[in-house]
């Protein structure tokens, strides 16, 4: 029989190296990773606008931390979307968001919106807006909701509807290009004072962008300042050429770490780290954890999670890298407030369940790895993770006479696995103690059959 340490040691590792998967980043041109950023922080923006709406409706209460678990309940489509939806598989995260609101019609924030965003991104704008439409009724509005159905203004060319929404995102804007779109708007419709006003506030929140520069060159133009706009349109060469640059550079970096001493791969890589770039940091410590320097990946993910508290992705960036240096205390904190804001995203509570069970705090463990389940039932790591936690759960309690409480967890470990004989033996143990021969002799017998049955396949 396998011991339940080498069982752990080796789960645990597999877990990892899932997530390790799903976490990657596509690297690459500037505007993509914008893209890859806005449907990472989407999460976040449900989950702030849970807040700031503050309703007493479905949605808003607290959810017990432990629910039955079945396939095709709203959670389980909640978690399968989430993940299609980070992957760019925007129609099965549709077909997943709808079928957790035909489930749930209550879902708003957590479907409906989400379900938007894919429809956005799949190009299908009459059905994008009337989801968008749908969520404003029924919450109001909000910066997200604007920035996303101004953008389908300007993509329908309604130039004063665009900044109409748009203002109303800039107030507290939602994604760094907010400012950019809504002085596009601006000039399309003519008002070349208010564009020049958006496009250099663009310039600060997105100063890597070579198409803010390149803007604000036709402002000049229109407007007759011939050489500020030459000046423009020289940066904006000048920052489309230092974007390669960097691409090459990245490119560079990890040929280094897979080639030559740490040293000098660090001394090609150091000059990506910009401390004031969130998105730099990230991608370089995306590369460093790729090519398996995760020690040095730390800094730059500590410092993007600083930048942007509100990201999952750079909190769960942070914590994962914690995690792989067996730094488990240091990656409970980012995870800790991340899974409380973030309850759907199936990656953060498995990894946070991992932690958990690392720091051997099953019963946290047990709820967290509980909801990732609920999340992606199919997950075979998670699984053997819960069982594990479970199974501890329930020794536990029988060594406190609690023994309700111990059958009750034997019983979801012995569901969990089956074929293995340790819950059934935990059970006879109860029942023995509890004078219920029967019963004890029962699953007595059962642990016997499935271990009999293991050493036969070995």
């Amino acid at each position: 029989m396998i011991r339940s340490l080498l069982i752990r040691a080796l789960l645990i590792e597999s877990l990892l190296l899932t997530l390790i998967l799903t976490l990657t980043m596509k690297l690459g041109a500037r505007a993509n990773t914008t893209r890859c950023l806005r449907l990472w922080i989407l999460f976040a923006l449900a989950a702030l606008m849970l807040v700031s709406f503050g309703g007493q409706n479905a949605e808003s209460q607290a959810r017990p931390a432990v629910r039955p678990i079945a396939s095709d309940s709203p959670d389980a489509h909640l978690g399968r979307a989430y993940d299609a939806l980070k992957e760019d598989r925007y129609e099965v995260a549709a077909v997943e968001f709808r079928a957790a609101l035909k489930l749930d019609p209550k879902l708003t924030l957590r479907a409906r919106f989400p379900l938007a965003v894919a429809l956005f991104e799949m190009k299908k704008p009459d059905e994008a807006r009337q989801e968008f439409e749908a969520v404003r009724r029924e919450t109001g509005d909000h910066p997200n909701i604007s920035y996303y159905v101004g953008r389908l203004d300007l993509d329908e060319l309604h130039f004063e509807s665009a900044i109409r929404n748009l203002n109303q995102a800039i107030i507290n804007q939602p994604f760094p290009d907010t400012a950019y779109y809504l002085g596009f708007a601006y000039f399309k419709q003519g008002d070349l004072a208010a564009a020049e006003k958006w496009l250099n506030e663009a310039t600060q929140s997105m100063p890597h962008d070579a198409r803010v520069q390149y803007q604000l060159s036709l402002v000049y133009r229109k407007q007759g300042r011939e050489q500020e706009a030459k000046e423009a349109l020289a940066l904006s060469g000048g920052q489309r050429q230092r974007n390669l640059s960097e691409s090459q550079l990245r490119i560079e970096c990890a040929q280094k770490l897979d080639q030559a001493p740490r040293e000098e791969a660090h001394a090609v890589c150091e000059p990506l780290y910009d401390p004031n770039d969130a998105e730099k940091l990230t991608e370089l410590g995306t590369i460093y954890g790729q090519h398996g320097d995760v020690e040095a990946a730390v800094k730059p993910l500590r410092r993007a999670a600083e930048l942007a508290p509100q990201s999952p992705q750079m909190q769960y960036n942070l914590a994962l890298a914690y995690y792989q240096l067996h730094q488990f205390e240091e990656a409970r904190t980012p995870l800790g407030n991340a899974v409380t804001r973030w309850p759907d995203i199936f990656q953060l509570a498995a990894l946070y369940g991992a932690v958990l069970s690392k720091l051997g705090e099953d019963l946290p463990a047990y709820q967290a790895l509980q909801r990732a389940h609920q999340l992606n039932a199919q997950d075979g790591s998670t699984v053997d993770l819960l069982y594990l936690a479970t199974l501890s759960l329930a020794r536990k309690a029988q060594s406190a006479r609690q023994f309700s409480d111990a059958v009750r967890y034997f019983h979801e470990a012995a569901k969990l696995k089956s074929q293995e004989p340790a819950p059934h033996r935990g059970l006879a143990d109860v029942y023995k103690l509890t004078g219920r021969a029967a019963q004890a002799a029962t699953e007595r017998k059962e642990a016997d059959r499935l271990a009999s049955a293991f050493d036969k396949t070995q």
